[in-house]
């Protein structure tokens, strides 16, 4: 049977830095995790998974995001450890750090405060992003894999890892949330296989197609339409394009995590090389976010120099200005890459 040279080699790496990532994680002496600004359930089924993990091998842990997190993953095993309070930068005890589901340690929101820091830590990387910047010491990126909980399912298996029924809630929650109930690129035999032993082994999809799925408010759906109705076509880079304001939020009375579901709805556009959906931010910023809706079409580049990141069919960024200033921006990052090619 031929196996692929390339795929061989992913592996057999993938299995070295699992087995050196589980002995620097199992002799630390505090461990503090880290998943990026604004999670989505990737980066919380990651965080979680690894909170329960460590109090079952009773290792010291904190636990920190940089933003508030959404309500919708509350169901998420310890999800109240994961602090706001950059007090636990104060006098830091954590002699390993582990960044979750982020391509930049300024995604994760932790870039200054660990230039601060007397002494760095120990740096593990896990992620799947194509731009992931390696800025670990161990860095385990497999742009392959669908989402970050699929990898750390890997390490476990790698590592002789018992998963319970908890913790197959908080990776299934991951591959879900990463492809879109398995309807976007994401989708692949392996996040299908891998999803298919979490459930064997107690991971409840029921209640997480329920929560993050099924529970949208006549608001979210009033919200969707209005978002819809402005939707636009740059007819020449062939973006369909629509935004989202703060008004519209307050108006319709939901938050700016309701509207994960409509970016991957404009997956089904046959119009279009990618669809993008603006959000305007409170602090006077925008946020985007691309879904190429054909194959040849790398929106993670168009995130890149717009400082943000992602794979090819999926990316984001932040920039600053109004929305108008904010196309403005992009249009003219996108001229200059086709005229680059």
């Amino acid at each position: 049977m031929y196996i692929n040279p390339c795929i061989l080699y992913t592996v057999i790496v993938m299995q070295r830095i699992s087995k050196q990532i589980y002995t620097k994680i199992t002799q630390a002496r505090h461990v503090m995790l880290v998943p990026h600004k604004n999670p989505d359930g990737d980066a919380l089924g990651s965080v979680t998974v690894l909170i329960h993990w460590l109090r079952k091998l009773n290792i010291e842990h904190t636990a920190y995001c940089a933003t508030d997190i959404s309500g919708k993953h509350s169901y998420l095993p310890h999800l109240d450890k994961l602090s706001q309070n950059e007090s636990v930068w104060n006098e830091p005890k954590f002699d390993v750090m582990i960044v979750l589901d982020s391509g930049d340690l300024k995604h994760a929101g932790v870039d200054a405060q660990i230039k601060k820091l007397s002494i760095r830590p120990f740096i593990i990387n896990i992620d799947h992003h194509a731009t992931n910047e390696h800025y670990g010491d161990l860095n385990l990126v497999i742009t392959e894999a669908s989402s970050t909980t699929e990898i750390i399912y890997k390490l476990f298996k790698h590592n002789n890892v018992l998963i319970d029924n908890h913790m197959a809630t908080c990776l299934l929650t991951g591959i879900l949330t990463d492809t879109d109930n398995f309807t976007n690129s994401a989708t692949t035999m392996h996040s299908l296989q891998i999803a298919s032993e979490l459930i064997g082994k107690g991971g409840n999809i029921n209640l997480i197609k329920e929560l993050i799925f099924k529970n949208k408010s006549i608001g979210v759906l009033k919200l969707w339409g209005a978002v819809l109705s402005r939707l636009a076509k740059h007819d020449t880079h062939e973006i369909v394009y629509s935004y989202v304001t703060q008004k519209d939020l307050a108006e319709h009375k939901v938050d700016e995590s309701d509207l994960e579901g409509i970016t991957n709805f404009m997956n089904n556009l046959s119009e279009g090389k990618a669809a993008l959906i603006l959000k305007e931010l409170p602090e006077g910023k925008v946020k985007g976010s691309f879904r190429a809706t054909r194959d040849d079409m790398d929106v993670s580049a168009i995130a890149k120099a717009l400082g943000g990141g992602g794979h090819k069919k999926a990316a984001g960024f932040t920039v600053s200005g109004s929305i108008d200033e904010a196309l403005k921006k992009i249009w003219e990052v996108i001229k200059n890459l086709e005229d680059k090619n």
